[in-house]
């Protein structure tokens, strides 16, 4: 483990030492050049011009008492090039916290993505369902349970040590998926109000065939809601919230990326993981419950690789937070005391949000969200369309995760040369341009599908698959971008805050913020879909509010920018811890 993680390194390092190698003189080859002519005494008086004209700042290697070796380098520059080799490495100390923290991380994105990609398969093919019950998921299902989880989440934090919060939440979510998968799903029939939910579609409008559909599935809409705080709380929350209270700003620019490359290489497993599953229920017998055996394997994993992330969480709390040289004894001692003041849920939002960097933080989080939805539900509408039978629909979505992780893999490797070439505000705009970009391809596509009519006849595909192509091109460009370089950024953002808004403040983004962002991108969906009758005649005014949005990010973004330079030079410490 440690020579891969060794290995990451090197890669993630290797861009901005190409960068340097390439731009800089090479000074050793010139001054060579010079000295084969003649001694220095012999020169002539144009070679002594030349030889004058070399710059003054060259390093020792062109002294007299340096003499140049074959190839060009001395040995002093190759102690120097082995210097910048070791500074690209993680310490004895540094790997001993990043490594655990990099296993937790991948164990977290890998069952996030089992339960994304199973999420949508059980309530898009769902009977009597499809993707328009999605917006009113989100917002009438998902965004209470995140309020509710946020309550609790902020009275554990004034009872309990973090520790005891952390085995206390993710305890229920791995219980509950094992018994989905075990218990639940097999019962379904019996759980599920198919009569009741019949009778009311005879009595009610049309309108009204979203929410019968999750009335009819609640346990499918239960998952739905489940799988999505997994992210919320599980990723966001509890994982950065650790990160940030062991982590330094230092190790945090160079080694928060480098998550995102063991993040992303669990997006690969799983997607192909994933994939594995679907190929096996094409060879079950007929007569057996395919999609249930499906769910035992992905559950099953999804259980095993918690496991995992709990030992390595019970290891850092065991190991490396009792180490002084890991982390700093007199930071613990205030990280381990209770808030003098408790304060409740209302005051501390209303705590937070005077604040205007909280509000530009949330700001990013929300519009993220609601943008991200806004395209998102469009394509999953497409892409039942194109892939009705659920083994397909499942096995497109595994491959979309190993893109989507092969990707961010290429973007993590870049996203280190960034954070450390432009800094926070750069790496901040990139995901919102790069989602505002290809958010314009897509939605070209869908309004002006008649415009790529000869396009589409010569690429030898329907209109429909080149919609679903580009709109799972979009998706896998939008979510590389957040992986490597998005959530980075926010996470850095919490950490030259005070303890109060790190930890309830963080909360309230991270647990309210996305699911209002999404829940927010839902409703405008729903007033849309009411008033015009259809998601595709609302789509040219979604693709309107999307510019919007993205606006008001991007102005957010740089006035986070400038208020993080200026709270980390107000606080220094923050730099060191």
């Amino acid at each position: 483990m440690t020579r891969i993680f060794l290995a990451l390194c090197i890669l993630a390092g290797s861009v901005q030492g190409f960068q340097s190698s390439v731009f800089r003189p090479n000074y050793a080859l010139a001054r060579k050049s010079c000295a084969l002519v003649a001694p220095s005494t012999a020169l002539t008086e144009g070679s002594r011009r030349r030889h004058a004209a070399l710059p003054r700042s060259l390093p020792r290697i062109f002294s007299a008492a340096s003499p140049v070796v074959e190839g060009g380098a001395s040995p002093e520059k190759k102690a120097s090039m082995w210097q910048r080799f070791k500074a690209q490495m993680p310490t004895k100390v540094e790997r001993k916290k990043i490594l655990p923290l990099t296993l937790m991380f991948f164990c977290m994105l890998f069952n996030y993505t089992i339960l994304r990609d199973t999420k949508d398969v059980l309530v898009v093919t769902a009977p009597q369902s499809g993707a328009e019950v999605i917006p009113f998921l989100k917002t009438y299902v998902n965004l209470p349970a995140a309020l509710m989880i946020t309550i609790v989440y902020s009275k554990l934090c004034n009872v309990l040590p973090m520790s005891k919060v952390f085995y206390t939440l993710i305890t229920p979510f791995l219980a509950f998926f094992a018994s989905f998968a075990f218990l639940i799903y097999p019962n379904r029939n019996f759980l599920h109000p198919n009569a009741a939910a019949d009778y009311l579609q005879t009595v009610l409008p049309s309108s009204f065939g979203a929410l019968i559909s999750i009335f009819r599935n609640w346990t499918y809409a239960l998952f739905y809601t489940m799988a999505e705080l997994w992210g919320s709380v599980v990723v966001s929350l509890l994982f950065w919230g650790f990160a940030n209270e062991v982590t330094t700003v230092p190790e945090a620019k160079k080694y928060y990326p480098l998550f995102g490359l063991g993040a992303n290489v669990a997006l690969i497993f799983s997607g192909q993981y994933v994939r594995f599953v679907s190929s096996i229920r094409k060879q079950l017998p007929d007569g057996v419950d395919k999609w249930g055996v499906s769910l035992k394997l992905l559950m099953g994993a999804v259980v095993s690789l918690g496991a995992v992330m709990v030992g390595a969480y019970t290891h850092m709390q065991r190991n490396v937070l009792t180490d002084p040289e890991c982390y700093s004894a007199e930071k613990q001692k205030k990280s381990s005391k209770k808030s003098a003041t408790s304060m409740s849920l209302k005051e501390s939002a209303q705590y937070l949000f005077n604040s205007k960097y909280i509000r530009d933080l949330a700001t990013l989080v929300i519009a993220y969200g609601m943008s991200i939805n806004i395209v998102e539900v469009t394509w999953k509408g497409k892409l039942k369309e194109a892939f009705p039978d659920p083994n397909a629909y499942s096995a497109f979505m595994g491959n979309f995760s190993t893109a989507t992780g092969c990707v961010t893999l290429i973007m993590m490797l870049l996203g280190r040369g960034i954070f450390q070439k432009y800094g926070w505000g750069v790496a901040a705009l990139i995901t919102p341009i790069m989602l505002l970009s290809t958010g314009v391809a897509f939605f070209s596509l869908i309004i002006f599908n008649g415009f790529f009519s000869p396009v589409t006849a010569a690429l030898g595909m329907t209109p429909l698959m080149l919609a679903v192509i580009i709109g799972a091109a979009q998706n896998v460009l939008s979510k590389s971008s957040k992986y490597s370089l998005f959530d980075p950024c926010k996470e850095m953002a919490y950490i030259p805050l005070d303890a109060e808004q790190k930890t309830k403040g963080k909360a309230a983004i991270d647990v309210i913020g996305n699911p209002l962002g999404k829940s927010g991108g839902s409703f405008i969906q729903q007033i849309l879909i009411l008033i015009l009758g259809s998601l595709s005649a609302s789509t040219p005014y979604l693709a309107g509010i999307i510019f919007l949005i993205v606006g008001a990010w991007i102005k957010a973004a740089a006035s986070l920018s400038k208020q993080f330079k200026e709270k980390m030079a107000q606080n220094p410490d923050a730099a060191e811890f």
